[in-house]
């Protein structure tokens, strides 16, 4: 086990957030509010140490990182394993229309089912696996180094998650900050070793 330190960063606010639409692997860029809220978040960071920045590949995630990773002289790692839950169909859709078309689904996703398919997409134990080793694999090739995650929600709540997350083996203990220590758009959560 590293004793990399981590910066877990929720992406900020999307068109589609600001439309209310289910995003998963789907690649809208920021809102005009989300780069204000980006940049007001590399303002709030430049108390924190932060060597690396590695991100999602997916616009909204990647224009988030770009934005933080400027005001250090930084330049992002883009990773697609960092990528939000793939939502299948449901992706730009609004919760309204996928109650409509696929209620019982949904109200199995909403409670957790681990074996649910949104809109056909990724079931919860695959972006659980998959954000489990990206990460571990991350922590493992910088030892001793800080870096900032920027990703998404889903990517945040597996890592974090009861049945996996950090208990799989990186051992951190969890500090919330920021503006949003639920993860709303542009916040933020530090994780250090043990």
């Amino acid at each position: 086990m590293s004793d990399a330190a981590l910066l877990l960063i929720r992406h900020a606010e999307s068109s589609w957030n600001a439309a209310g639409r289910w995003q998963g692997h789907g690649d809208p860029p920021l809102s005009d509010r989300g780069r204000a809220q980006a940049d007001a978040l590399a303002r709030e960071l430049t108390r924190e140490s932060i060597d690396i920045i590695v991100s999602s590949d997916l616009r909204r995630a990647a224009e988030t990182a770009a934005i933080l990773a400027e005001a250090r002289g930084l330049r992002p790692l883009l990773n697609p394993r960092l990528r939000e839950l793939d939502l299948g169909d449901w992706e730009g859709l609004t919760r309204d229309q996928i109650e409509h078309t696929a209620g019982d689904a949904l109200r199995r996703f909403d409670d957790g089912d681990l074996d649910v398919r949104p809109g056909g997409g990724e079931n919860l134990r695959e972006i659980e696996r998959r954000a489990f080793s990206v990460v571990a694999e991350l922590v493992d090739a910088h030892p001793g180094r800080r870096l900032a995650i920027v990703t998404h929600l889903g990517v945040i709540r597996a890592l974090l998650g009861e049945s996996c997350g950090f208990a799989c083996g990186i051992g951190t203990r969890s500090v919330p900050s920021g503006p949003g220590a639920d993860f709303d758009n542009a916040s933020w959560r530090y994780l250090s070793p043990g």
